[in-house]
């Protein structure tokens, strides 16, 4: 990924950083993503991340593997290829079940996250999408299906999804349909 940083205009006499960022694969008509680095650090540094040449990657800090290319894209030659499929909660919860039974990526325990997992990959600092592009590439600005549903008294109705554009967390209709990228826990 190729990455720029430019100066702004100084404000209150601090100047104040931005990193441009080229958008992903796939995203051609999608807004540059953009990161400001003027108040706070990176909440989510490349280095935080071990890289297991695999297209999954190991958080340092959680201990969580996550899958760096949504469902629906490919790891190939370095980057995420492909569009990201849009799943229902129940189609989501069953890819990760197809992707344990068939032992796509190695391992038999995929799942999808909880709210404060997914939560740990998004960065702070960034919009366009909310995510550390070097590790999780091409990742689209949408929100994403989490595991944790809606507590009410109709937990079976609707599901929490964490967006990774402008909009945050919020609730979803389970039928609705959002983006899915699967973690396990690391050994």
């Amino acid at each position: 990924m190729k990455r720029s940083a430019r100066i702004a205009a100084p404000v209150a006499g601090l100047a104040v950083a931005w990193l441009l960022c080229s958008p992903g694969a796939g995203a051609v008509d999608a807004p540059a993503q953009s990161c400001d680095v003027s108040l706070y650090p990176l909440s989510t540094p490349t280095e935080r991340f071990e890289d297991n040449g695999d297209g999954t990657v190991t958080d340092k800090r959680s201990k969580l593997m996550w899958m760096r290319c949504a469902l629906g894209q490919t790891w190939a030659h370095g980057t995420c290829a492909g569009v990201a499929a849009e799943l229902t909660w129940a189609a989501a919860l069953e890819a990760a079940q197809a992707i344990n039974k068939r032992g796509n990526f190695f391992f038999s325990d995929w799942r999808l996250p909880q709210v404060p997992e997914l939560a740990g990959i998004a960065e702070r600092q960034c919009k366009n999408p909310r995510t550390n592009l070097t590790v999780f590439p091409a990742t689209p600005p949408v929100a994403f299906w989490t595991a944790t549903s809606r507590p009410s008294t109709a937990v079976e109705t609707s599901a929490f999804v964490l967006g990774f554009g402008e909009d945050g967390i919020k609730y979803a209709s389970k039928l609705e349909k959002h983006d899915v990228r699967l973690v396990r826990t690391a050994p």
